[in-house]
């Protein structure tokens, strides 16, 4: 049976019952219901603040796990990139400059990834930048091993050819010079012998009679011979591959002919005093990738430590070059 509710009536002193019905429950039960989630909600609040529930500690510690994973991730590739880096030191300084090859540029080691931001779509996960930086230095070394990949493909081609490259490369005095008595003007700068100025000496020069026999300073192919009244006069000159040229002038005659292959120690001409000479000589150049380069620096296969030695202080000590 339902409660009866009676309101106190001033006017007649006596209570009066009150009348029950829906529409003046509804406020009082939406005030019930509204106060009940309110405080459901605070009480959740609360509860969450100061309490975790088994799932929210497990989410917790396999963040706190993959954030591990990251710092120690973090730390090998930079373990890595320091034997990466060693390696690469070596690839640059020793395995290619005993093949004779151009170091790899920086530039290229360490070129960046252009483009689009690659990383946009981790900015948003808890601790991005630790992971952020992860990826970026993964891929950085990805990209560099890459590198030094190709590297060693080329190393190992050059290793495999190194017998034929150790048989290019020149390797002895163009002409015979017992006892270096035939060591004339040297690389560098000397007096012009017609035109009485300091000039750059772009070789050297040994004299000898004419006939004399010139040969080619290693394995290669006789890339020109040429003939005219000033400069060299008759010159050869041989390409050996491996970015190696040689040039012989002031020739007065060929033994050989454009095309022609010729071996380390061949005869390709005779000592002459054609062209610019003040006296029969031989002016010999070396080149190395399209640039003069000092050729007393390539005797090592006739000459002993006594006899270089000699070689260079008989060539330095001389004012005037003979072209």
């Amino acid at each position: 049976m339902a409660k009866v509710k009676y309101k106190f009536n001033p006017k007649t002193l006596s209570y009066d019952e009150v009348e029950q019905n829906l529409k003046s429950k509804l406020p009082r039960f939406i005030f019930f219901v509204a106060a009940s989630i309110l405080m459901g909600t605070i009480i959740t609040v609360v509860f969450l603040q100061f309490y975790e529930t088994p799932k929210m500690r497990n989410i917790k510690r396999e963040n706190q796990r993959l954030l591990t994973q990251y710092e120690l991730m973090y730390k090998n590739l930079e373990n890595i990139e320091d034997v990466l880096e060693d390696i690469q030191q070596r690839d640059d300084n020793l395995y290619r400059v005993i093949f004779e090859a151009d170091p790899i540029p920086s530039t290229i080691r360490k070129a960046g990834f252009g483009g689009v931001n690659r990383y946009s779509q981790l900015e948003s996960l808890d601790n991005s930048e630790l992971v952020i930086k992860t990826a970026k230095k993964l891929d950085v070394i990805a990209k560099e091993a890459y590198v030094q990949s190709k590297s060693y493909d080329e190393v190992l081609k050059l290793a495999l050819t190194k017998e034929q490259m150790l048989s290019s490369i020149p390797a002895i005095m163009p002409v015979s010079n017992k006892d270096l008595k035939r060591t004339a003007s040297g690389w560098g700068f000397r007096i012009d012998p017609v035109y009485k100025i300091r000039k750059f000496h772009y070789g050297m020069d040994f004299t000898a009679p004419i006939g004399t026999e010139v040969y080619s300073t290693g394995d290669g192919v006789v890339k020109d011979v040429r003939t005219a009244r000033s400069g060299f006069g008759r010159w050869v000159v041989i390409d050996h591959g491996f970015g190696y040229e040689t040039v012989y002038g002031h020739l007065n005659e060929f033994n050989v002919k454009k095309g022609d292959t010729v071996k380390r120690g061949s005869v390709i001409a005779y000592v002459g005093n054609a062209g610019k000479s003040t006296g029969p000589h031989l002016h010999y150049e070396v080149h190395k990738n399209g640039r003069a380069v000092n050729p007393q620096y390539y005797y090592f296969k006739d000459l002993s430590p006594q006899e270089y030695d000699k070689m260079i202080a008989i060539s330095s000590s001389t004012g005037q070059s003979y072209d």
